[in-house]
């Protein structure tokens, strides 16, 4: 069977284009406008909308410097355009508070900053990177930067003063950030930035040195224009909104993350520009999982600076209740970088929906608001999971989108047969000598070099079964164990509700005889939860031992939950009946430590965690960077 392809020519050029553009602005030296740029990306959206490098954080490339992991994830932070999406933030928050006691729930608002983000732990600096891991820019305190409050201020944004830029670097750089970039990558800067670091104009503000407002849930939203006009007024350096986020540590805990941003927090950003423009076509395009999704061809309309000419239009069933047909006339909005959307349906069009995928002829099925193509050999969800899995296992490159395709339409559609392949075999599906040799050693790479447990589970792209997930799940199972363990085990477990819970059991089941067969190649996985516990941690005090850790600590509270899982400790976000160990630091809520009471948990201050677990505490915070 043929892959259907969509215009690859065009776009895989038009990506190396952006990729070389990308390269180019990160190292301070733009060879086109941001306008420019954004508008090649949209054109690329138009002919690819599924192409990888629109649906990955584009990658820093900085010469010579060393890789470092973050301690915790740097992710991204979700958004809100309207007061209507800010309110649901919070009452989400306050449902998720309300369930652990808490009910008086405070929200910090600071002004955020448009720079390039990084941390700075007084040891190391380094840039945010992919989220997991970033480079170590040290150098560029050397060069002049000022670290807003000093060293080791944690997390926060690269900038330069916005007035100091308008005056003397406006004519020089189209954006505030390029100018950042540059002095960051580069192991020499030009003139203007020489002279803006000799002017001490740019600096790294740690997001604890920015002004903020400590607010309820009610007042946010009563006077959220009023705060954004006072905050703003008060920074003197490039912004694009605020960003809103949960005080209270055990609330934070409780909400926990996705693998994209984290739910205690939301950048609240004005609505982009709307136009109106008119259904031309409907484009259906299947996705990783064998959702079939319609995009919407409009009559070309220029938004925020950019020709629009596709428009998302999430599902069948909102297709079907907005009218969404060719003729409709439609009202599309475009804020930041989000693709474009429907805002509003001004005149309806009867939908039409297809009967069979568009990538395999399959029949598709209906289920509630989607249709589903049930093929699991349809190739373009075959090319999408192992694209996916290569890129969350993280272990190994080459495996990119137009080689992907190339294998899967030789024949070796699953993973196992991707497993049985080696030199000569790709060389037989008409790779060149060097990638056919850089294929199989990705290949070999992929299985042996060490992978923690959950970014094994992630990359096998169950529904509903993402990095945060797959670390929860592993936390409680052995990867062995996951094949048979069913709903209401996952339902069990806090954070998985019955509806993600009976998607997940389903997913693993039919995963199943794939986990089990790359388990058998003995891929090199570190185990980080419940195999931790009865393996190599096993004499620890807190092997298989539930552990929550609540209140501010002297060092890093991420940093000794992670310590505590290499121990063999199950860590928990709230006390329940299963829960051995309730580690306090200060300013603990009476509400926490009634509930560890009222379960028989033990309660330990820091200083008795730490004569626990048998480690000096002076040891103990070196190790956690203090």
């Amino acid at each position: 069977m043929s892959l259907p392809l969509n215009l690859p020519s065009e776009a895989d050029r038009l990506a190396e284009r952006l990729a070389e553009y990308n390269e180019a602005y990160r190292s301070g030296a733009p060879v086109v406008s941001d306008a420019q740029y954004d508008q090649l990306v949209e054109r690329l959206r138009e002919l690819r909308p599924d192409h990888p490098f629109l649906h990955r954080v584009e990658p820093e490339t900085f010469a010579g410097k060393r890789e470092i992991r973050h301690p915790a994830p740097m992710l991204s932070t979700d958004k809100a355009y309207t007061a209507e999406e800010l309110a649901r933030f919070v009452a989400r928050v306050e449902k998720e508070a309300g369930e652990i006691g808490i009910t008086d729930v405070r929200y910090r608002v600071t002004p955020k900053l448009d720079g390039l983000a990084g941390r700075d732990d007084g040891t190391f600096f380094v840039t945010r990177g992919n989220g997991e891991s970033g480079y170590e820019v040290s150098s560029a305190f050397a060069k002049g930067m000022i670290p807003l409050g000093g060293r080791g201020r944690g997390v926060g944004e690269m900038v330069i003063l916005r007035s100091y830029f308008d005056e003397h670097l406006s004519d020089a750089f189209e954006h505030p950030r390029n100018l950042v970039v540059g002095i960051v990558s580069s192991d020499t800067v030009n003139e203007l930035a020489a002279r803006a670091l000799a002017d001490e104009a740019v600096h790294f503000v740690p997001y604890s040195e920015l002004p903020s407002e400590v607010v309820d849930g009610a007042e946010l939203l009563a006077r959220l224009d009023g705060i954004w006009a006072e905050l703003s007024a008060q920074v003197d350096y490039p912004q694009d909104g605020l960003v809103v986020e949960v005080t209270d540590e055990d609330v934070r805990r409780t909400m926990g993350a996705t693998s994209h941003h984290y739910r205690w927090q939301v950048a609240v950003k004005r609505k982009g520009e709307t136009a109106v423009t008119e259904v031309e076509d409907v484009v259906w395009q299947v996705g990783r999982t064998g959702k079939v999704t319609p995009v919407l061809m409009v009559s070309p309309v220029n938004v925020s600076g950019a020709t629009i000419r596709r428009v998302t239009a999430h599902n069948a069933g909102f297709l079907e209740k907005k009218g969404l047909g060719t003729g409709a006339e439609i009202e599309i909005i475009r804020s930041g970088e989000v693709i474009p959307k429907v805002e509003e349906v001004l005149v309806p069009a009867p939908a039409h929906l297809p009967e069979a995928c568009p990538s395999c002829g399959t029949h598709l099925e209906r289920e509630n608001d989607f249709l589903l193509c049930r093929n699991e050999h349809c190739p373009d969800q075959v090319v999408q999971t192992i694209e996916h899995w290569f890129k969350i296992l993280g272990n190994a490159d080459w495996f990119g989108r137009k080689t992907v395709e190339k294998v899967v339409r030789s024949g070796y559609d699953s993973l196992e047969k991707v497993y049985e392949l080696g030199e000569e075999d790709f060389r037989a599906m008409g790779f060149g000598p060097v990638q056919s040799a850089n294929l199989a050693e990705a290949v070999y790479l992929s299985r042996t070099r060490e992978v923690e447990d959950w970014r094994f589970l992630a990359a096998l792209g169950i529904e509903d079964l993402g990095k945060g997930d797959s670390r929860k799940l592993l936390e409680n199972f052995r990867l062995e164990e996951l094949p048979g363990i069913g709903q209401e085990r996952i339902e069990a477990i806090r954070g998985f509700g019955a509806v993600t819970a009976r998607s997940v059991a389903a997913g693993l089941e039919r995963m199943a005889p794939t986990l089990r067969h790359l388990l058998a190649l003995g891929f090199n996985i570190r185990p980080t939860g419940a195999a931790r516990s009865e393996g190599s941690a096993g004499a620890s005090p807190l092997a298989g031992k539930h552990v929550v850790f609540t209140g501010k600590m002297r060092g890093s509270r991420e940093e000794m939950q992670e310590q505590a899982r290499a121990l063999g400790a199950l860590v928990q976000s709230a006390v329940n009946a299963k829960t051995d160990y309730l580690v306090c630091g200060e300013n603990v809520g009476a509400a926490k430590t009634a509930k560890a009471r009222q379960f028989g948990t033990a309660i330990l201050n820091e200083e008795e965690y730490v004569r626990l677990i048998g480690v000096d505490e002076n040891h103990q915070h070196e190790e956690l960077g203090q």
